[in-house]
């Protein structure tokens, strides 16, 4: 692949990837292979990140434990003791091929503020200009449910968005997503290429090892993130990582035809037929691994935006109307008169999520000023605390000096502080029948 395009690939491998359900042990074969795969790209010219799940299931091994404990103190000192062996392992891997690596160990705290954020994107960006392939893992050791990313494959998705990602490969024990689950049903169909997510028909029922977070899933939540901002998403056999050299080798190759193409010395035929078969020559598509994949946005999510929406664990709700919701999709900020109801305590510059539900014309005999679920349509940095806003809820900006005394803005969100979720608008997906 000397001399294509230079890329940047995420790879994310799951606990089952890296070590073995049963014994603990890691399966150094596929690790092997990984490193081997991850170098090859590298002196290919393409930039190389890896999301490495299996603390846990390394220090449990390290400390002779056969099952992953439920009580969280005790699986955070577990991850403390295996991700230093696991580094470890990894580096002496890498030191094989005199290859460099990093650690960077996040949770969702690392990047809620907008300057670490930045800083994070920095050092990604750094590293890999030094010729460092970074190793990402969540800082279980530390994180909680408030600031946890949940899972690897979620961790992975914003990783791929912070770094500009090409490709993102989600690394998993069957070669692609199935409309029915493969393992039970022999009519099972390969869903190879998905560009609408908000249609996909897929079995999903795998929940991951008995010793990780994630499951398939996860894996399309992932996808749907990294989508957003650009990142071509796949999803592939572990056992065998030779297969992301192939998918990307397989991708980049553009004939103007899928299978075969037919040249001369002189460029593609237009008249094929004119020319005795001794002067063509007829050149085959590499054929590609089994996979899913995941066509991105055209229209990706800017840095900005998706930080807003996926880097920052919101702390309550706003609920708007529909005038305010129409206000905020034609770049408007949110004045308070849309603001319909508030949910949850939080404080000045915290993020929110931004519910718009229909307002009724009479509040009801409980006092609800609206009806029905609500739809989640974004996410926003607000200018007031919760019960600031719960005091000027729909009213007029020039009325809030009158009800708090103050008023440090005429907005409850400005606009730059707002990002909204795109809707799905590409109509077909999958390419197969499901």
């Amino acid at each position: 692949m000397k001399g294509a395009k230079s890329l940047t690939i995420v790879i994310k491998l799951g606990t089952s990837s890296i070590v073995d359900e049963k014994t603990l042990e890691p399966l150094l074969s596929i690790l092997t292979l990984i490193v081997e795969t991850a170098v090859k790209l590298h002196k290919d010219g393409h930039k190389v990140i890896i999301v490495s799940s299996g603390a846990v299931g390394v220090g449990l091994l390290r400390m002779d434990l056969n099952k992953r404990p439920k009580h969280l103190p005790r699986v955070q000192a577990l991850a403390a003791i295996g991700q230093c062996r696991l580094i470890s392992l990894w580096d002496s891997l890498f030191a094989h091929f005199r290859q460099p690596i990093a650690q960077i160990l996040l949770t969702r705290n690392d990047i809620a503020d907008r300057t670490q954020y930045r800083n994070a994107c920095n050092t990604f960006a750094e590293l890999l200009e030094m010729g460092v392939i970074p190793i990402v893992n969540e800082n279980d050791t530390i994180a909680v449910s408030e600031i946890k990313f949940g899972d690897n494959d979620t961790l992975s998705a914003i990783t791929a968005a912070m770094v500009h990602a090409d490709y993102l490969f989600l690394m998993t024990d069957v070669d692609c997503l199935y409309n029915k689950n493969p393992r039970t049903n022999p009519d099972a169909k390969a869903i190879e290429v998905v560009e609408d997510i908000g249609l996909l028909e897929a079995d999903v029922s795998s929940a991951g090892s008995s010793l990780g977070t994630g499951g398939m899933s996860t894996k399309i939540v992932a996808a749907r993130l990294a989508t957003s901002a650009g990142v071509t998403t796949i999803i592939t056999r572990s056992s065998n990582p030779g297969n992301i050299a192939n998918i990307i080798r397989y991708l980049q190759s553009s004939p103007s035809s899928p299978g075969k193409t037919v040249e001369s010395a002189d460029g593609i035929l237009d008249e094929p037929l004119t020319r005795s078969i001794g002067e063509l020559k007829i050149e085959e598509k590499p054929a590609a691994p089994l996979h899913t994949r995941f066509i991105p946005s055209e229209s990706r999510i800017r840095d900005r935006y998706f930080w807003l929406l996926h880097g920052l664990a919101p702390h309550g709700a706003i609920y708007i109307d529909a005038g305010a919701h129409q206000a905020l999709a034609n770049k408007a900020g949110l004045l308070p008169v849309g603001v319909v109801d508030v949910e949850g305590t939080f404080a000045q510059q915290e993020a929110i999520r931004l519910v718009a539900v229909d307002r009724l014309s009479k509040p009801t005999a409980s006092g609800k000023h609206w009806e029905g679920a609500g739809t989640e349509v974004g996410r926003a940095l607000v200018n007031y605390s919760s019960g600031e806003i719960a005091r000027i809820k729909g009213v007029r900006s020039n009325e809030i000096q009158g009800l708090l005394g103050y008023a440090d803005s005429e907005y409850v969100a400005l606009r730059e502080n707002i990002s909204l979720f795109r809707k799905e608008s590409r109509p077909v997906t999958p390419s197969l029948e499901i």
